[in-house]
């Protein structure tokens, strides 16, 4: 059960809200969570067109946490777009040190769909640390595939999983598009099936998706349970309009394991 209603988003601000920061606040406000957001870039965009990125200062960032977590008991918190896996490292130091059981959220985006790199290689030989300081970690088919070029995908989820926990993301899949797979425990593996034939494209439904995850873990559900209900979250907010942009809504029905 939860004992407060406070979660914290560390990610970008997207001036169209798809997706960053506003974007989780409305997520968080859809399963009735007060959403907290400490802010690690400004984009200039819209949900068509990525023109610039502008990062904070990783000072500024941690300045941030501390003065939220000064004031407020926060136990989950998912992270979005950082500049790189040093400043994410650096972050993640920050929040256990904050408070050491807390539970954390990785959607690691590493393009944006208009084509830009937010991270290089630089650093890369620190992501094992940053895989066993989070929960559980969010990628999509080609973003799990960037993370370790060198590896297949199988020998990278399974050496990911050896450290914390995956939901992948089935979006991009060529296989079975649509089709989520979790990771957990080190052995479990479970299918996340489609519950509608057809969604819509929408901007910015990987931080929908992790940011659901986190507000249903803050929510007392374990893990499948968590999972499952973001997917399906994710399915609703897809066909909710016409448009790139989606809209929320408070997930009345609920799968419990």
């Amino acid at each position: 059960m939860k004992t407060n209603n406070y979660i914290l988003t560390i990610a970008g601000l997207d001036p169209s809200s798809g997706a960053g920061i506003t974007s989780d606040i409305k997520t968080f406000e859809s399963h009735q969570l007060y959403g907290l957001s400490v802010c690690t870039a400004v984009t200039v965009q819209n949900d068509i067109d990525f023109k610039e990125c502008v990062w904070m200062d990783k000072a500024v960032i941690i300045s941030q946490i501390e003065t939220l977590f000064e004031r407020f008991e926060i136990s989950v918190v998912k992270i979005g777009v950082i500049q790189s896996w040093e400043v994410l490292s650096l972050v993640l130091d920050s929040l256990h040190m904050l408070n050491p059981e807390i539970k954390i959220i990785i959607d690691p985006i590493i393009k944006a769909s208009a084509g830009f790199d937010f991270h290089s290689l630089e650093h890369h030989d620190i992501l094992d640390k940053i895989w066993s300081q989070c929960y559980i970690v969010t990628p999509n088919y080609d973003e799990i595939q960037l993370l370790y070029p060198d590896l297949s995908m199988e020998e990278t989820i399974e050496h990911i999983s050896s450290l914390t926990n995956i939901h992948l993301k089935g979006g991009h899949r060529k296989d079975k598009t649509g089709w989520d797979v979790l990771y957990h425990s080190k052995t479990v593996v479970k299918n996340i099936t489609p519950k509608v034939e057809k969604v819509l494209q929408k901007h910015g439904s990987g931080c929908v998706l992790s940011a659901a995850l986190a507000s249903n873990m803050l929510l007392g559900q374990n893990i499948e349970e968590a999972s499952i209900n973001a997917k399906y979250y994710t399915e609703t907010f897809l066909n909710s309009t016409d448009s790139l942009l989606g809209q929320h809504c408070y997930p009345t029905i609920k799968i419990k394991l």
